[in-house]
């Protein structure tokens, strides 16, 4: 089984909440990392997710940080309501 890892950078304007994470993240520049394996027997390649998580500021200790698991649905539901949010 060959897994392969996508990672991108985006930008939240507004203090966020995603489901599974206990507390409001702060706005700024998080990096998100989505883990994909190759579906064996296609004549093509061709991936499925199967994990994303996201770099959050650490609780408690300032400067670490802490890498969550997250759901891709939740994540994007919570870009969608940043970019609705009043500026």
């Amino acid at each position: 089984m060959t897994i392969r890892s996508r990672r991108e950078t985006i930008t939240f304007k507004h203090p966020f909440h995603i489901r599974g994470v206990e507390r409001e993240l702060p706005a700024g520049a998080y990096e998100v990392v989505t883990d994909e394996e190759m579906i064996e027997g296609l004549s093509f390649a061709s991936y499925r997710r199967v994990a994303t998580m996201i770099t959050v500021p650490s609780e408690g200790v300032q400067g670490a940080t802490e890498l969550l698991s997250i759901g891709s649905v939740d994540l994007a539901d919570a870009q969608r309501l940043d970019a609705s949010a009043a500026p």
